[in-house]
């Protein structure tokens, strides 16, 4: 639950109709879906043997610590609070203040009342994380009834969208033009909204230390988790090919909403608004549980706040470290800059990516003892399998420089501004 539900956000009910646009046959559209999927796979099997190695709260922080430099693993932890997870938390806490005020017509602005409901799930799993996991696998559940709700209702209430298949050679038709260097260009752009749906997979690793039988258990959910949102994601795509067909998808902004229409008139786009509203709450509650871990371990390393790092007696868990996520990600919610932050997320989070799978060359080299004994989980094909993933991040990140130079620059920025930070707390604790 904690890994599916830190992929699956709103992403996947509006994400199809983006990749549409930029490739336009049935077979290319599943296609981009199906390798981004692998991608998600290929992360999965990579963070599941790190997680063997170093089942330790920080999840991802703890590699790039152990592997690289504390220094590395601290602008990690800097740029997921200052960027990558609190700005995610703020749009997506937004998100659904929209579509709830649309279900229940409640007059209250969209910051407010993404704040209240940031403020309820940082009271749930302040509480332990027994109580955050139970909200967080309460929420997954209805969250994937709200996907297989989809699909089936678009299988057998809506009528096919009567779009019939092309004329001409076969490759004509699969790829809608010759293979050129133009065609790679738009497979490249489709790719992108669909990795970032894929998104997510690393924030389970984040509560290793609390997890029973950490070494066993997060490459287990890992592999099964990742696989079980492909197969959602698949089935959505195809349900959204077979309803709308390929024009009807790339001309929607809301291709859930409109398969749900078609399929059950006003009261299926009612249902499907319901279906995201709890997909957002269920992504902001695995965000409030795993990211404050991340914190806690800066801060045990001397690299944060003290006070960070302290556990509550009664729940044993990071309250203060929980508190301040909340707070961060209801700031920026009222504030409205939201948006502006997400712009410089995409560089700055498959940086990290790409330098988080070189940390199992790394590891393999240090553990060869356990290696040898197949006491660590391998990431099958690697180096192939691992280097492909590497390239894919770095192949993103000069795809963002490219498309958004001032947006890169800015959270490049963001992320520069952690070291002076780093050597001031480094210097604090020395003292």
């Amino acid at each position: 639950m904690l890994v599916m539900g830190g992929i699956i956000g709103s992403g996947i009910f509006m994400n199809p109709s983006v990749a549409a646009r930029h490739v336009h046959t049935p077979f290319l559209i599943m296609a981009v879906w199906a390798l981004g999927g692998l991608v998600a796979l290929a992360a999965g099997f990579i963070w599941a043997e790190l997680a063997t190695v170093r089942p330790e709260v920080g999840g991802q922080y703890a590699y790039l610590r152990e592997a690289f430099h504390p220094l590395v693993a601290f602008l990690y932890g800097w740029g997921l609070l200052l960027v990558i997870q609190t700005g995610g938390m703020a749009a997506v806490a937004v998100t659904f203040a929209r579509y709830f005020r649309e279900l229940t017509n409640l007059q209250m602005a969209d910051g407010v009342l993404a704040g209240l409901a940031l403020a309820v799930l940082t009271i749930i799993n302040c509480l332990g994380v027994r109580a955050g996991g139970t909200a967080q696998t309460f929420l997954m559940v209805l969250k994937i009834l709200a996907i297989v709700g989809l699909v089936v209702c678009g299988f057998l209430f809506a009528a096919p969208s009567g779009e019939g298949v092309p004329d001409g050679p076969a490759l004509a038709v699969l790829l809608g033009s010759p293979p050129s260097m133009n065609l790679l260009t738009m497979i490249g752009a489709a790719m992108v909204p669909v990795l970032f749906a894929y998104g997510g997979w690393q924030t389970a690793t984040f509560v290793a230390g609390e997890i029973r039988e950490p070494a066993k258990n997060i490459p287990r959910a890992l592999v099964i988790g990742v696989t079980g949102v492909i197969i959602l994601y698949l089935a959505v795509n195809f349900v959204c090919l077979q309803v709308l067909g390929v024009s009807g998808l790339a001309n929607t902004r809301t291709p859930a909403s409109d398969v749900m229409r078609i399929a059950l008139g006003p009261t299926g786009a009612r249902l499907i608004a319901a279906g995201i509203a709890i997909s957002t709450l269920g992504f902001l509650s695995q965000s409030m549980l795993t990211a404050p871990r991340v914190y806690f371990a800066m801060a045990e390393d001397g690299l944060f706040f003290d006070a960070v790092a302290k556990l509550s007696r009664r729940s044993r868990v990071p309250v203060i470290a929980i508190v301040m996520q909340g707070t961060l990600a209801t700031v920026i919610a009222l504030s409205g800059k939201y948006e502006q932050i997400l712009n410089y997320v995409v560089s700055v989070d498959f940086i990290f990516f790409g330098l988080t799978a070189m940390c199992v060359f790394i590891f393999r080299r240090r553990f060869k003892a356990e290696r040898a004994t197949g006491s660590l989980a391998r990431v099958p094909g690697h180096p192939v399998t691992t280097v492909i993933f590497i390239t894919v991040c770095w192949l993103v990140v000069i795809n963002t420089v490219y498309q958004y130079p001032a947006n890169t620059l800015i959270g490049l920025g963001i992320l520069l501004a952690g070291i002076p930070a780093y050597f001031l707390w480094q210097r604090k604790n020395r003292t």
